[in-house]
């Protein structure tokens, strides 16, 4: 399999370049793709085009919230687009071991993708992934991070504060913090990319 074609569903020229970059950073970075796990998986319309690209590659897909909405809406794209090496979605709390992560194995993924998620969970995700990602493998995440305790642009801190007021333990993750939270984890940050939304590459160590 080459590397994973996610296309972010959205038409801003902002957001086009980013898609791009999403694409470019795995395309340059690593062409060996079997195994591939998409947490928080949304409607299912990122996996769709994955998988319609790359016929090879096997691909878990997982839901971590438990609305009936997304799981019938990737079970829906999954079987009207027969999409053979896409697996029926599962739900999944990052939020317990990694063990119970629906029974997947450990070191048994090349990449897993996460995209607006980081900012309700780093800490499980980073443990569970640090887990079940081969040696070498590559965790892609997307969204809104912090910077040096710095929020940029209002928007991104007014969902901050939003976050927070819901939750005290939730808010957008400063990258330095995710960077030393990886490391604990075995897994290095490689590429960062300078926008408001943010794509982090993590690689997982050769022995951990």
């Amino acid at each position: 399999a080459s590397y994973i074609n996610y296309v972010l569903n959205v038409n801003t020229e902002l957001h086009f370049r980013t898609k791009l970059f999403f694409m470019g950073t795995l395309f340059h970075l690593y062409f060996d793709i079997d195994i591939a796990l998409e947490i928080s998986s949304g409607t299912g319309q990122h996996v769709s085009h994955s998988a319609k690209a790359f016929p090879n590659l096997a691909t878990y897909h997982i839901v971590i919230f438990f609305f009936l909405f997304f799981y019938c809406s990737i079970e829906s794209y999954r079987q009207y687009h027969k999409l053979q090496n896409v697996k029926a979605p599962i739900y999944l709390d990052v939020s317990q071991s990694w063990e119970n992560w629906g029974g997947i194995q450990t070191k048994s993924c090349d990449l897993i993708v996460n995209i607006n998620m980081m900012h309700i969970s780093p800490l499980g995700l980073l443990n569970g992934v640090g887990k079940i990602l081969k040696p070498q493998g590559l965790l892609l995440t997307y969204g809104p991070y912090a910077f040096n305790g710095s929020i940029t642009p209002q928007s991104n801190a007014d969902f901050d504060h939003s976050l927070r007021y819901r939750n005290p333990e939730w808010g957008l993750r400063d990258v330095s913090i995710l960077k030393t939270l990886g490391q604990g984890n075995g897994l290095r940050l490689e590429v960062d990319m300078p926008a408001n939304n943010k794509c982090l590459l993590f690689h997982k160590d050769s022995v951990v």
